[in-house]
């Protein structure tokens, strides 16, 4: 039988599209290396469907509940005066080079679904989602973005990455025999139990898929009868459904797709290089050393002090200096002041800018906190506008760190928050803004203007908080920006592409971040990371590891400092200035070449390995115990490097010791750890 089928190719890969010979769908015929397209599709199972449908067994790429009422599907709608469900046809297809558009149509409800998709150039990830286009009043209950079909030979190894606020990121494995796994997020944003983000692998080929959607979203893996894994993605409306009116047009999130044959290390660095990519020309600005002032003094921000961790940071090589929350008007405590953007006077008695001057004056860029989306019950703004907070008519409004949340989708809240931020930025030498948010929305609600249900309000405050983003970049191109939300909260990828940096957890104790790091640069760019150094005490585990470990581990993305300068003996800034110097040396290959990871924080050594050019740094961290060393007799432990070329020479620029890449990839780089020296950076030169 001839069907119609397409083929998108990435820089690696090929993703093979048919019109099922079974029904009016679209389903996977192959996705793999480049060519795996050329023989008989690994999906075109037996069609026996006993007690279930045709569509419940194909490996579909998008279908609504009416064609696939058992097995899961991507699109449940329901309309004024019509049965639930969408029975569609295929109406066209729109192809061109890099992209694909598959309109499906249901005349009778009144809806068309175009199924999207879109190369990157240059990486080997695969953009997807859908449009849909109503003629009549509709209720969306399900809108998922896309469904994604892995075949497995047995168990599906599943990986994702789950934790909870100071503990995000944490690299977590499933084997699904059968069932159905779900994680996400109902709390306005990307959350800190889950990262919008799975991988499956079957033997050594590794699957990925990412959702682009600061906002409330789902994945779900169901592992199927007949060998397969199929992974559905997509936004959650917070009211339980979405309502289009007659000619609207809407768009779901888009869903990024990567496939590797080496494994979740090789799928990783598709994610860096996609994640480079979204960087745009920004990627080449140079991400500074940055001092945060914050675990130094909390609130307690005057002048005085401020400067005196300034200038402690500039003689320890820093290149910018960022003040924390408590620097503005009614800021004593986490109790007042949000929602009032104006530096506190008493604070800086000789005014706020001769306070950045003097910044500057070190030799330091200058920066500041903000949390635009926040507001104090006792500030001004509040009491000036009391509407523009997320509540339900007639009911109290739920303080979460004795704060409320505005409703980023009232145009009016946007402009006020575009207005203070540009005030802020024109106004002052800022260079570089931390954008905060430390509160989900629990009340989700717009008072005066009815029910919520009507509103898409989880959407609406989406895409405000990306306006704003947008704004910041287009009207002050030169600051950067960092992305955090009590941590890790939301980062994913619409987040990303409108930031420089992203804040990975706000713990920093160094085992603690280890793992955190570690699964973190799984999904996420070393570019993007930002860690800092400090004196916290592990949360989770409290093993004590030196300045070095700190530093070493801090230098895998982009580093930071953010102990108490103050309290640091001439010994420490001294070790503290070779480090940072260390990185300057090296941050343009840990930024721009391509990341591996060697072993796990389980293993006794582990580390990431970063090429570029002639380049190879490697950050190498002890993690177990010394086994006796060094009254017993041993041996180094060694970390295995990958990647390099065996016939080449590699010379430690360091100590001038030389090795060839056989050696490197066979024994691995040797470390000779003590209580004293538990990490290093190493840097090899190709000869």
């Amino acid at each position: 039988m001839t069907y119609q089928r397409w083929t998108l190719r990435t820089e690696h890969t090929s993703y093979t599209v048919r019109l099922s010979p079974d029904g009016p769908w679209a389903e996977l015929d192959a996705w793999g290396p480049l060519g795996v397209e050329d023989g008989p599709s690994a999906l075109d199972w037996s069609h026996r469907t006993h007690f279930i449908t045709p569509a419940d067994a194909a490996p579909a790429e998008y279908l609504p509940s009416g064609l696939r009422p058992f097995t899961g599907a991507e699109l449940v709608v329901g309309g004024p005066g019509a049965d639930r469900g969408v029975w569609w046809e295929f109406d066209s297809a729109q192809e061109t080079e890099g992209s694909l558009r598959l309109a499906f149509v249901d005349e009778l409800i009144g809806l068309r679904t175009v199924l999207c998709y879109e190369t990157v150039p240059g990486t080997d990830v695969l953009l997807r989602w859908a449009e849909f286009t109503a003629t009549t009043e509709l209720r969306l209950e399900r809108l998922d973005s896309a469904a994604v079909n892995v075949p497995v030979s047995g168990a599906a190894r599943l990986t994702y990455l789950s934790g909870q606020w100071s503990q995000e990121f944490q690299h977590t494995r499933l084997d699904l025999t059968r069932g159905t796994f779900t994680i996400g997020s109902t709390q306005g944003v990307a959350g800190h139990a889950y990262a919008p983000w799975l991988a499956v692998q079957d033997g050594d080929a590794a699957y990925g898929v990412a959702l682009e959607w600061p906002g409330n979203w789902h994945i779900t893996a169901e592992a199927e009868p007949g060998g397969a894994v199929r992974v559905r993605a997509g936004r959650v409306p917070h009211e339980g459904a979405v309502l289009m009116a007659a000619g609207q047009t809407l768009a779901t999130p888009r869903l990024a797709c990567a496939f590797s044959p080496d494994g979740l290390d090789g799928l990783s660095r598709v994610w860096h290089r996609y994640e480079r990519r979204l960087s745009g020309d920004r990627l080449h600005r140079t991400r500074k050393v940055l001092y945060n002032s914050w675990e130094a003094t909390g609130f307690d921000v005057d002048a005085a002090g401020q400067l005196e961790l300034a200038k402690a940071a500039a003689d320890i090589g820093a290149e910018l200096f960022v003040v924390d929350d408590g620097w503005f008007t009614g800021r004593a405590d986490d109790t007042g002041g949000l929602g009032d953007w104006y530096p506190d006077p008493a604070a800086f008695p000789q005014g706020f800018d001769r306070f950045v001057a003097d910044v500057r004056a070190l030799g330091l860029d200058f920066g500041l906190w903000v949390e635009p989306e926040a507001v104090s019950p006792g500030s001004r703004l509040y009491a000036e506008h009391p509407e523009w907070v997320h509540r339900i008519e007639g009911r109290p409004a739920r303080l979460v760190r004795n704060q409320l949340l505005l409703d980023l989708g009232r145009t009016d809240v946007q402009d006020f928050v575009v207005g203070t931020l540009d005030r802020l930025l024109g106004a002052h030498g800022i260079g570089y803004l931390k954008w905060d948010m430390n509160r989900p929305p629990t009340e989700r609600g717009r008072p005066g203007t009815g029910p919520a249900a009507p509103a898409d309000l989880d959407a609406e405050h989406v895409a405000g908080y990306l306006r704003v983003l947008d704004h910041l970049r287009a009207a002050h191109p030169d600051v950067t920006v960092e992305g955090c939300a009590g941590g890790g909260g939301r980062i994913e990828h619409a987040t990303i592409a409108r930031t420089d940096v992203v804040w990975p957890s706000d713990n920093t104790a160094p085992m603690d971040r280890l793992r955190i790091q570690h699964g973190f640069l799984h999904a996420h760019a070393p570019h993007v990371m930002s860690s800092w150094v400090t004196d916290a005490p592990g949360i989770f585990d409290p093993r004590p590891r030196s300045l070095a470990f700190r530093f070493v581990n801090a230098m895998c993305g982009v580093l930071g400092i953010g102990a108490d300068l103050r309290a640091w003996s001439p010994e420490q800034r001294a070790e503290a200035a070779r480090w940072t110097a260390r990185y300057k040396e090296v941050r343009d290959v840990v930024h721009h070449g391509e990341a591996r990871l060697l072993g796990t924080p389980d293993d006794p050594t582990c580390g990431v390995q970063y090429d570029a050019g002639d380049r190879t740094v490697v950050a190498a961290l002890s993690t177990g115990r010394l086994d006796g060393a060094p009254l017993l007799p041993g041996r180094p432990d060694r970390l295995r490097l990958r990647g390099l070329d065996p016939a080449a020479r590699y010379r430690d620029t360091a100590t001038g010791a030389s090795y060839s890449g056989a050696h490197l990839l066979h024994h691995g780089l040797p470390f000779a750890w003590s209580a004293e020296h538990d990490a290093d950076l190493v840097v090899l030169s190709r000869r």
